[in-house]
């Protein structure tokens, strides 16, 4: 054995608390099987039934903390993974978990790619004037 394996505080960092591996928060998944894709700007909003997340023996604490966080205000993905100082792939993978846990949703803003071209827009509303 080496030292590090008979130290308890191998896996105790001073500053930063005890050490978690990304991967055993997600239990080794690299992905979710949420059918929602879960880029960067996806906006996480909790259910209304999602007021107190504390509750729920199955959530684990870093599932409860992104939907403590987006109550307050909803926020994206990439929002929680700076403010949780998580990999964005964690994140992805814990919000999938509560959007198939029915837990919270996410909203994507509309692709500019999607959204009407301006000109067709003044016409209208040079239409609507002209009415």
């Amino acid at each position: 054995m080496s030292d590090a394996d008979q130290d308890p505080q191998h896996w105790f960092d001073g500053e930063a608390g005890p050490v978690v591996r990304p991967y055993a928060m997600t239990r080794g998944r690299t992905s979710s099987a949420a059918r929602h894709r879960l880029d960067l700007i996806a906006v996480v909003v909790p259910e209304p039934a999602a007021e107190d997340p504390g509750r729920d023996q199955t959530l684990s604490p870093e599932h409860v903390e992104i939907v403590e966080r987006c109550l307050d205000s909803p926020q994206s993905i990439a929002e929680l993974a700076a403010g949780l100082d998580l990999p964005v792939g964690v994140v992805r993978v814990l919000v999938g978990d509560l959007v198939d846990g029915e837990i919270v949703h996410v909203t994507r803003p509309v692709p500019p790619a999607e959204l009407p071209d301006e000109s067709i827009l003044r016409e209208v509303i040079n239409g609507l004037r002209a009415l």
